[in-house]
């Protein structure tokens, strides 16, 4: 695993202190991991609906209803 350094403002090492001192996390290095893991899961989610919005100014309208377009999101998001 790569070592970094970084630094946090104040406000941000306190809340990940905090959320070491509450036992939600074991160490500030497994929080920001997790931090990322869901940014990176956003960002595939961000990503398919951009995509999809593409396709739709280009062709014109999807033909995916709300329901089946929330449901590919989801199942995207969750792995």
């Amino acid at each position: 695993m790569a070592r970094q350094s970084i630094s946090f403002t104040k406000p941000n090492d306190e809340w990940l202190k905090n959320q070491v001192d509450n036992k939600e996390y074991s160490s500030k290095s497994e929080l920001v991991n997790d931090l990322i893991r869901q940014a990176r899961n956003q960002q595939v989610q961000i990503d398919w609906i951009r995509t999809k919005l593409e396709k739709a100014e280009k062709n014109g309208f999807t033909s995916d209803n709300k329901a089946q377009i929330l449901k590919h999101s989801k199942d995207l998001l969750n792995g």
